[in-house]
């Protein structure tokens, strides 16, 4: 979850002002504003996340106390590939999230021979991420869906309109299972090279490999 601090500061004199600072994540929002309290300057303090919901310091605390033992701080890279010499399709997907306190990585891949296209193969790509996150357990977070379409990005985020029938039923299905989920989705658009690993295990499904993994990332 990312937030705002808005806070009152107060001078020994009794001046006062309204200040707000930038987004952030809630960790750090909460890092900031203790340290911002210790200063004796504060006269109130709380934190707006993206839904505009107020948060104060304490029920802050208690939010990250309980996302610590679930998956949080999650990012979705997803590819799809499309054959049309064989009308066939290899999905994948690749999720980082961290849980008490340890980086993990989950990677997934699938093979379809039902799409007619590669914006739909992305499609289904991306709606394979939010399955494997439905089996994480994972709900009423925010996640970061970050893929190379342009299609799938712009139109998710509202910026294209979704004109053809087939994307547009896979638009609608992932933005029903997201609400079912709770889950506020931020998507990402980046280049071919930055989404290697989803185009590789995409590639591999074509190929006829499964991949499904989960590994702990171990920092050097």
């Amino acid at each position: 979850m990312h937030v705002i601090i808005e806070w009152i500061y107060k001078t020994p004199k009794g001046a006062e002002t309204v200040l707000r600072s930038e987004e952030m994540p809630a960790a750090q929002a909460l890092l900031l504003a203790e340290d911002m309290e210790r200063t004796g300057r504060v006269k109130s303090l709380h934190c707006i996340d993206r839904q505009d919901t107020n948060w104060s310091l304490k029920e802050l605390k208690a939010y990250l106390r309980e996302i610590d033992t679930e998956p949080h701080n999650i990012t979705v890279y997803f590819d799809g590939g499309f054959d049309r010499a064989t009308k066939q399709s290899g999905l994948g997907c690749a999720i980082y999230y961290e849980q008490n306190g340890k980086p993990y990585r989950l990677r997934r891949n699938a093979f379809s021979s039902e799409l007619k296209s590669n914006n739909e193969a992305e499609y289904a790509a991306l709606y394979l991420g939010i399955v494997e996150l439905e089996l994480l357990n994972v709900h009423h977070l925010p996640v970061c869906f970050t893929g190379d379409s342009q299609v799938v990005i712009n139109q998710l985020s509202g910026e294209w309109p979704a004109l053809e029938k087939d994307l547009s039923s896979w638009a609608d299905k992932i933005d029903a299972k997201l609400e079912e989920l709770s889950i506020q989705p931020e998507y990402k658009l980046i280049s071919r090279k930055e989404n290697t690993e989803a185009d590789r295990l995409a590639t591999q499904a074509l190929n006829g490999i499964d991949i499904t993994g989960l590994k702990e990332i171990v920092k050097d």
